[in-house]
C-alpha cells in the first residue's frame, strides 16, 4: 500500500495508461511543461513528449474539436480542462459530437475520449470558478458521467474511463486533490456504473456523491453516537445512475435523504427522485428529502459562499428530522 494525495492517484492512473497504450495521450492548457494547474500531469510531458502530453492554446471548443476527430481516427485523448467550468466554451463539440457520433455514424466510429478536470464550489474561487456542471451534462444521450470522491477511486475509475469506448466526463473536486489514502500497489480498475456503499445500516439511505461524502461520513460519525444507524451509497456514476443499489437500500430503510453540492432546480437529486417515484414509491415510509446547493451563483464572499452549500450540520438535522 502507499499512500498518495487524490492529484497523485490521478497522475499514477494516466501514466500507467499511456505506459500501456500508445494510443493514449493528454492535452489540455498547460498540461505540458507546466505539469497541469493541480499538478495531475507533472513530470508526463518529459516522459512522453510533446505529442502525447499536448499544450493548448486557451480555446476550449477547438481542442475539444481536435480530441474528439483523434479519438474518431483511433487515439485515446485525455482532455484536461484546467477548470471544467471553462468547458461550457466546448458544450457544442460535447454534446452535438461527442454524444452523438457513434450513434449518428451507426456504430462506424467510437469515441474513447475522457474529459476530466476540476471542479465544484471551491473557496472564494468566483461565481465562474465555482460551478457545478453535473447537471448540465446530465441530459445529453451518449455521455457517461463519473464524480470521483477518493484517491482509491480516483485511480480505479479514471483507468476504467480512459479504457471505454465512450465519452466520459470525469469530474474531480477542486478541495479533494489534497485528500490521502492508501491505495494498492497492485492494478485495479473500478467499474463505471456502480455506486459505492460507503457504510451499511438500516435507519435511513443518504445518496450523496463527490466532496459531499465526506460532509456526509462526518455527520454519520455523529449520528451514530446518538444511535442513528444511516446507510450511506456514493453514487460515483452520475450517469448512468444505479438506481438498483439504491432501491436495495431502500427495502431495508423506507427513507432517503440525497446530498448534493449541484442545484436542486433540476439536478442530480431531481433525477434520482423521479426514478424512485416512478419504479419504487412504494417503498417509501416518508418523501425524500434533498440536500442542494441553492441556486445563485456561487458569491465570492467567504460567508456568503458557505450558506450556498450543504454541511454535516444540515445533514444531522435532516437525519433526526426524518427519522
Amino acid at each position: 500500500m502507499n499512500k498518495m494525495f487524490m492529484f497523485d492517484a490521478l497522475r499514477e492512473a494516466t501514466d500507467e495508461e499511456m505506459s500501456r497504450d500508445q494510443s493514449v495521450f493528454v492535452l489540455g492548457e498547460d498540461v505540458g511543461h507546466y505539469g497541469g494547474s493541480y499538478k495531475v500531469t507533472k513530470d508526463l510531458h518529459a516522459k512522453y513528449g510533446d505529442l502525447r502530453v499536448l499544450d493548448t492554446p486557451i480555446a476550449e471548443n477547438s481542442f475539444m474539436g481536435m480530441a474528439i476527430g483523434s479519438a474518431i481516427t483511433g487515439l485515446r485523448p485525455i482532455v484536461e480542462g484546467m477548470n471544467m467550468s471553462f468547458l461550457l466554451l466546448a458544450f457544442n463539440q460535447i454534446s452535438n459530437n461527442a454524444g452523438m457520433l457513434r450513434y449518428t455514424s451507426g456504430g462506424n466510429f467510437k469515441i474513447p475520449l475522457v474529459i476530466r478536470g476540476p471542479g465544484g464550489v471551491g473557496r472564494q474561487l468566483g461565481a465562474e470558478h465555482s460551478q457545478r456542471l453535473e447537471a448540465y451534462f446530465q441530459s445529453i444521450p451518449g455521455l457517461k458521467i463519473i464524480a470521483c470522491s477518493t484517491p482509491y477511486n480516483a485511480k480505479g475509475l479514471l483507468k476504467a474511463a480512459i479504457r471505454d469506448n465512450n465519452p466520459v466526463i470525469f469530474f474531480e473536486h477542486v478541495l479533494l486533490y489534497n485528500l490521502q489514502e492508501e491505495i494498492p500497489n497492485y492494478e485495479y480498475i473500478l467499474p463505471l456504473d456502480k455506486a459505492e456503499i460507503v457504510r451499511k445500516g438500516t435507519s435511513v439511505t443518504i445518496v450523496t456523491y463527490s466532496r459531499m461524502r465526506h460532509h456526509v461520513i462526518e455527520a454519520v460519525d455523529s449520528l451514530v453516537k446518538d444511535g442513528y444507524s444511516p446507510e450511506v451509497i456514493d453514487l460515483i456514476s452520475l450517469k448512468p445512475i444505479d438506481i438498483e443499489t439504491i432501491s436495495k437500500s431502500l427495502q431495508k430503510t423506507h427513507k432517503m435523504i440525497i446530498v448534493e453540492e449541484c442545484m436542486k432546480t433540476g439536478g442530480i437529486a431531481a433525477e434520482i427522485i423521479a426514478q424512485i417515484n416512478d419504479n419504487y414509491f412504494d417503498l417509501l415510509d416518508a418523501p425524500i428529502i434533498r440536500l442542494s446547493s441553492q441556486d445563485i451563483p456561487t458569491p465570492y464572499n467567504g460567508n456568503l459562499e458557505k450558506a450556498t452549500v450543504i454541511y454535516p450540520s444540515q445533514i444531522i438535522e435532516a437525519v433526526k428530522k426524518m427519522v
